[in-house]
């Protein structure tokens, strides 16, 4: 008589048990890796929409504004010009559960329009921005004369 060898029952449920176990370990730190990562692109993202408009109004030498709305935040000059196309330049979408707040502490009146402004010389108006979403929280505060961010706050879930 001939004898196969091969895993008995116990053997194949116990190292589906012992696989079952360590991935459940690992999915919630696989989460929390995707939502840092998306907290990073929000971040990134308003960054580089500032930076934008810092170049864009020095480049063109005109004020140029981030202007907060429904769908998003966008980037638009100040005044646009008699043959110039009535739209935006950029645009930092948001998805469905994300916001984003502005504050700006030196506005003399406490309803501001929800706009910041960045003039010809590369300067901008003081400000502090939050995000919340369903990736985390970030905060960061905008310097007037580099139009640099220092996150004060920074948060993934």
């Amino acid at each position: 008589m001939q004898r196969f060898r091969a895993f008995t029952l116990i053997e194949i449920a116990l190292s589906i048990f012992i696989l079952l176990l360590l991935l459940m370990l690992a999915v919630p730190s696989l989460t929390g890796v995707i939502a840092s990562k998306r907290l990073k692109q929000s971040l990134d993202g308003f960054n580089n929409l500032v930076h934008q408009a810092q170049e864009r109004s020095v480049m063109e030498r005109r004020p140029y504004l981030i202007v907060w709305n429904k769908s998003g935040v966008l980037l638009r000059p100040e005044v646009f010009g008699e043959d110039e196309e009535v739209k935006s330049t950029a645009q930092l979408r948001l998805s469905k559960g994300n916001v984003l707040k502005l504050w700006l502490p030196a506005a003399l009146a406490e309803k501001h329009p929800w706009e910041w402004i960045f003039w010809p010389s590369g300067n901008c108006e003081p400000a502090t921005v939050q995000f919340r979403g369903t990736a985390g929280v970030w905060t960061a505060s905008y310097s007037p004369l580099t139009a640099q961010a220092e996150v004060t706050q920074y948060a993934a879930r």
